[in-house]
């Protein structure tokens, strides 16, 4: 008995401590503050009477039943896919692409050229150089053997510093490189160009033509073949480059009001101007270009003439002293020659002055398109267009008008004026 009573107080004293322990959980669990539940509602599908509902919060009370769903766009689907101006655009930004991609190939290009002018010029001189000293040698005594192997391997050492020599002056990689410095230029202004009608114009069929004309213009005037596709590098007549569009009808219709910025003061300033790039800038850097073209010719047939003379001489080397003297000198003078021609970089020189030619030609062009134009409208505009020319040459609006004026008492004088148009070039 005494055991069972053990037993029974053992549990209930068991129990009980449970049980406080229990409360003093519970009691601990409730002491924790309560976390805030925050519901979220859930969007509802919008249903088909969606239209109606509008409808009726704006007042429309006699409202008909509408049969056709309302479907919203899908977010993959192009909702303007058929607008004129958003088609446009896409072509134009294609075009941009392309037009970023010249630059990058005619930068590269421009690089290696230039790379070729100076590692070709060096090589050849170096080989010529070597050449005229075995010549030397060879004529300073000898027989045998050894003056056979000097004389047989300058012989060859100018044989192939001519075949070198007339290659590099048939390609005049000075030149090479300079027009892809112009093309590179020319690209990214029509980059810019396209940019300015993205961001300022709504663009039309005619904008997108008007760029890939351009494009395929400067493609023409500077191309990156060198076989087939080459430009000429002695015309028979020195020419500026034209790398625009020859038919540029195109002209943007104008919004403003009035003259779209035109007078007869305005008309009778551009008419001058022509006057002066034609009279001054134009015909001086032809005639430059045309000294610079035929000092090339003489240099570019000088160089290997002299280098195929030093190897006929040094062939005779021994047989006399004259043979030894000739190689001698004409290596050294086709060393000079080559030395002056292509370090001086007279093929970039007279592509400069055709480039230079060039501008001015697209200056009186673009002057004279907006005149000849008899619907005011479709010119250009007449202020815009006195900025861009006074920034083309390098002057301010007032120097312009001055040069105008000067243009106008020269003429009626009977006198030449005696200042150029550019102050840029």
């Amino acid at each position: 008995m005494a055991s069972l009573q053990a037993s029974n107080l053992l549990s209930s004293s068991s129990s009980s401590s449970r049980a406080s322990s229990s409360s003093k959980r519970i009691n601990a669990a409730i002491s924790v503050p309560k976390l805030l539940r925050i519901r979220f509602p859930v969007p509802k599908t919008p249903s088909t009477n969606l239209v109606e509902d509008l409808l009726l919060r704006n007042g429309f009370t006699n409202t008909k039943q509408i049969e056709k769903i309302v479907t919203l766009p899908r977010i993959d689907e192009e909702p303007f896919a058929n607008s004129s101006t958003s088609k446009a655009t896409a072509k134009l930004y294609a075009i941009l692409e392309a037009v970023a991609d010249r630059v990058e190939m005619h930068k590269n290009v421009g690089e290696q050229r230039d790379n070729w002018n100076k590692l070709l010029l060096n090589s050849i001189n170096m080989i010529t150089l070597t050449a005229t000293t075995m010549a030397g040698v060879a004529a300073t005594g000898g027989a045998g053997a050894p003056l056979l192997a000097l004389k047989l391997s300058s012989t060859l050492l100018f044989t192939a510093a001519m075949g070198m020599s007339f290659i590099m002056n048939k390609i005049q990689p000075s030149q090479l490189a300079e027009e892809q410095r112009n093309a590179t230029k020319l690209f990214r202004q029509l980059y810019s160009q396209i940019q300015t009608t993205l961001a300022l114009y709504d663009p039309t069929e005619l904008d997108v033509k008007d760029a890939m004309d351009k494009v395929l213009a400067l493609d023409k005037a500077y191309p990156l073949p060198l076989l087939g596709k080459m430009i000429e590098k002695f015309p028979a007549k020195f020419e500026p480059t034209f790398w625009w569009p020859k038919s540029q009808d195109f002209q943007r219709k104008s919004k403003r009001p009035g003259k779209n910025g035109w007078s007869e003061e305005l008309e009778v300033e551009m008419r001058e101007i022509i006057e002066v790039i034609k009279r001054k800038d134009t015909e001086d850097y032809m005639r430059l270009g045309n000294l610079a073209l035929k000092i090339n010719k003489i240099l570019a047939i000088s160089g290997p003439l002299l280098t195929g003379i030093a190897a006929a001489g040094s062939a005779f080397v021994g047989n006399g002293s004259w043979a030894a003297i000739v190689a001698v000198a004409a290596g050294a003078l086709a060393t000079t020659v080559n030395t002056f021609e292509h370090s001086g970089q007279i093929g970039m020189v007279v592509e400069m002055y055709r480039n230079c030619a060039g501008f001015f030609s697209l200056v009186e062009e673009s002057i004279e398109s907006s005149l000849e134009e008899t619907d005011i409208d479709r010119r250009e505009d007449g202020e815009m267009l006195e900025l861009k020319v006074a920034l083309q040459l390098g002057r301010s609006m007032s120097e312009l008008r001055d040069l105008a004026q000067k243009s106008t008492y020269s003429r009626i004088e009977g006198t030449t004026i005696d200042e150029f148009a550019s102050k840029l070039f």
